[in-house]
């Protein structure tokens, strides 16, 4: 019964890892939406491009959001298990602002900056999530 039982948590733990997954994954492409974006904005873009840009960094926020709470709830599920939570884009009022407005080159930068960061964030995440799935599977 105990056996039975350990296999229930770790298919709940799974299902969780699952949810979690799927939210990283729409994050990083929403990034790498935004990502393109800026590439095109660099290159001379304008509000247009900024507005698209801008829009799929909010998407991406949003998912890194959703992902943040499936992540606790796969750690719950896991118990002791850490996971990485410090999912987050930060992308300043001012930042945005001068992105918009100023258009130049180093805001441009600034902001491609942080999509790198919150990618690189996501990565890591989903690499570590993808880890302990594994190891899940191995256990059931």
């Amino acid at each position: 019964m105990a056996d039975e039982q350990m296999k229930q948590e770790i298919r709940e733990a799974m299902g969780a890892g699952a949810r979690a997954l799927a939210s990283l994954r729409a994050a990083q492409e929403k990034l790498e939406s935004a990502r393109k974006w800026g590439i095109a904005d660099l290159l001379g873009g304008g509000f247009v491009i900024d507005m698209f840009k801008h829009s799929r960094m909010n998407e991406a926020a949003e998912y890194m959001e959703t992902a943040k709470r499936d992540l606790q709830r796969f750690q719950k599920e896991l118990g002791d298990v850490q996971v990485p939570l410090e999912l987050r884009m930060e992308v300043s009022t001012f930042l945005s602002f001068a992105d918009f407005f100023f258009d130049g080159l180093v805001a441009d930068y600034l902001v491609q900056t942080r999509i790198k960061e919150a990618r690189e964030q996501v990565e890591e995440a989903i690499s570590y999530v993808e880890r302990l799935m594994a190891d899940l599977k191995h256990m059931v």
